[in-house]
Order: structure tokens, then sequence, then C-alpha cells
């Protein structure tokens, strides 16, 4: 199995944010906060309506490490939460699949791929790159890598680089202006 990668190219994510948007508001919405807040789709997919309609923080304990975290909603976010939680049950889950049921990372999995085919973007896409896509972007933005470890609750910085795949990147670049 190949590991994900994040979605650097910025002209892909837009290509992307529209095609979901005209596909459904919740498959968009789904995207915006995978790229917007780094959370891993586990944490995404378990948020119900209450858990973020109308706040400014979104307030969780991880599934996959059981930590506290607290992650700010920026004002984009917000906006799209809002509308899409208007007229909704604050006990249901935030991502409903088309049973009613709370959506699961195998139908997250298949909205990213699917988008990804029909957009013919060369991209290894799996729900894990959006966690990536956020922290590619921040360390693109900020250069700030010890921030971004704790973001990602990494244990070492190397560990976080070669996570959002800039080690290899650097690799690539330096091999290919190498010449003896």
């Amino acid at each position: 199995m190949s590991t994900v990668e994040p979605i650097k190219s910025k002209s892909d994510l837009k290509k992307l944010k529209n095609f979901l948007k005209e596909q459904s508001f919740r498959n968009y919405l789904l995207f915006e906060i995978g790229i917007n807040c780094g959370l891993r789709i586990s944490d995404i997919l378990n948020l119900d309506v209450k858990t973020v309609k109308n706040k400014d923080i979104i307030k969780i304990y991880e599934i996959k490490t059981g930590k506290y975290k607290r992650f700010p909603i920026n004002k984009k976010l917000k906006i799209l939460i809002n509308k899409f939680t208007e007229n909704r049950n604050d006990e249901e889950p935030l991502f409903i699949s088309i049973y009613k049921n709370r959506m699961d990372r195998f139908t997250a999995y298949r909205i990213l791929n699917t988008a990804c085919k029909e957009l013919h973007l060369d991209i290894n896409i799996g729900t894990h790159s959006l966690r990536k896509t956020f922290g590619y972007h921040f360390y693109k933005k900020y250069k700030d890598i010890v921030l971004l470890q704790k973001i990602l609750n990494h244990s070492t910085p190397s560990i976080t680089l070669c996570y959002i795949g800039i080690e290899q990147e650097k690799i690539e670049e330096k091999c290919r202006n190498f010449i003896l």
C-alpha cells in the first residue's frame, strides 16, 4: 500500500473545492474542514452538530490518541458550518450518509477519490490527504515546523516534515540540481 500525499497545488485545491461544492454542500464542507483544521478523518466524522454549531473553537478528544484538542474555526469555516447546521438537530452527527447514519471513512474516501478521478488529478489521495494538505500549506505559509508538530501531535519536527512531504520534496530538489 502506498502512502497518500498532501494536495500541494493550490490550483488542484480550487478545482476540488468547486467540484465538491457542485456535487453537494456536505461533501464540500467535509473537504473544507479537513484542509483547514488538520483533524484526522475519524475525528471529523465523529463531530456532532452541537460540537461546531455557532462555535469559535472545536473541542474534542482525539479518537486515535485520546488527547484533548482545541482548534479554532477560521472565519470561512464558521460561515460554512453555520449555513450547514442551520435548522439541524444539535444531537445529530455533522456528516450523515444517504442512509441517515453517521458517514463512515469509506464514504469519505470514495468522495475524494471519485472527485480526483473525475478531475483527472494525478494525486495519490486518501482521507488522510486532507490532514496532510493542511500541514503542507500551514508549513509553506508560516515555516514554523515546531508549531505544526504540536498542532498535529507529532513527537519530532523531522516526523512532521516527512509526514507532509517536505523532506522528500527537498531531497528531489537537491538531487535534481546535483551534477558531477
